[in-house]
């Protein structure tokens, strides 16, 4: 379970990285935030339950609220606070 945790931390990671820098559309950026919080979520337990790995939970807890503020500004937020 580890190994996937980890696994699937890094490749979710890399692809919505991938996704954000294509800049493809806000929409298509919103949903690759998504990824980054299945992601940061993923590196938290696998940081946590791993001896040793403690750092990298604790990095993931503060991309995970970085991520779950992208999520709400690119898939959320009306279009009317975006002109403020």
């Amino acid at each position: 379970m580890l190994t996937f945790l980890q696994w699937y931390g890094a490749i979710t990671a890399v692809i919505a990285a991938m996704i954000v820098a294509s800049n493809i559309g806000s929409r298509i950026t919103g949903w690759a935030f998504v990824l980054f919080v299945s992601s940061s979520a993923a590196l938290v337990a696998w940081g946590f339950l791993s001896e040793d790995a403690d750092g990298i939970g604790w990095q993931n807890i503060c991309l995970l609220a970085i991520n779950s503020w992208g999520v709400y500004r690119y898939l959320f937020r009306q279009k009317s606070d975006e002109a403020r």
